[in-house]
């Protein structure tokens, strides 16, 4: 049998619209932060969830080294971000943010929620790493906000 070719799989996978985030990592002068949509929740009872990052990552690398990292859920607004840390070593410059209370993980300003996570576990994922993060803190509205979503290869919105 044939190995499935990677834009076969990204074509299918493309049809499963998802949330998007930004993992952050790096607290103080060097944050790092890569927009992930490879993200779900594992376990409530102790709180798990799992993203996952490429292999050659800055911030897998900062998360690793640091042992902390945080999830920053975005609006249907911050498209604007989503993008600029879908690129590698984006740059902060204009991006306001806080120092999270979990091993002081950046915290986006403005994000629809933010979770800040302890590293449990790491496993192989080939060209990307599997982190499976303990919840420590968390932050939401109570209100519904609409969230950013990513559908066949482009950011959009909840329908009405």
């Amino acid at each position: 049998m044939q190995p499935l070719p990677a834009d076969a799989l990204r074509a299918a996978m493309g049809h499963f619209a998802t949330g998007v985030t930004v993992v952050t990592a790096g607290p103080g002068r060097d944050p790092h932060g890569s927009t992930v949509n490879a993200i779900t929740s594992v376990s409530l009872a102790p709180p798990l969830l799992l993203i996952c990052l490429r292999e050659d990552s800055l911030t897998l690398g900062a998360l690793l080294t640091a042992g902390h990292f945080g999830v920053n859920v975005l609006r249907e607004h911050q498209t604007s971000i989503a993008k600029r840390f879908a690129r590698r070593g984006a740059s902060w410059d204009g991006v306001t943010y806080s120092q999270g209370i979990v091993g002081g993980v950046p915290v986006i300003d403005g994000a629809l929620a933010t979770l800040e996570c302890a590293v449990h576990d790491v496993a192989d994922g080939g060209d990307h790493r599997i982190i499976v993060g303990q919840v420590l803190a968390v932050e939401h509205p109570e209100e519904h906000v609409s969230p950013l979503l990513f559908y066949r290869g482009t950011f959009t919105k909840l329908g009405a």
